[in-house]
């Protein structure tokens, strides 16, 4: 079965930390781009980073520029969302989603295969 399970979320203080990991079964990381995206409650979903493939091109939503940190861990057929310095504006459900790695739009939502089911992240203020 193709799919993609995150974990981590959690309720957090304002200030705090988490780490998001998204892992992979039935296919392999290695060839695909990843990315995760967020949907707070009555808002669209955001790009909140992308990285093309290991040694490629990262991105980052300027609004977590600085704080998160993606990366994967082919090995594991995992990838991680460090998150840091949390605000309440982070307050989302979180997404992991790997896509086509050879497409220079390869951060888009619209051109991912695989999305996981989402985990819920609350920071307080």
């Amino acid at each position: 079965q193709l799919q993609l399970v995150e974990s981590g979320g959690g309720l957090v203080q304002s200030g705090g930390s988490l780490r998001l990991s998204c892992a992979a079964s039935g296919f392999s990381l290695d060839y695909y781009a990843i990315a995760w995206f967020r949907q707070a409650p009555g808002k669209e979903r955001e790009g909140v980073s992308c990285n093309s493939h290991s040694g490629g091109s990262t991105n980052y939503a300027d609004s977590v520029k600085g704080r998160f940190t993606i990366s994967r861990d082919n090995a594991k057929n995992t990838v991680y969302l460090q998150m840091n310095s949390l605000k309440p504006e982070d307050t989302a459900v979180y997404y992991c989603a790997a896509g086509p790695r050879d497409r220079s739009d390869y951060c888009s939502a619209d051109i991912m295969h695989y999305w996981g089911e989402g985990t819920l992240v609350t920071v307080s203020s």
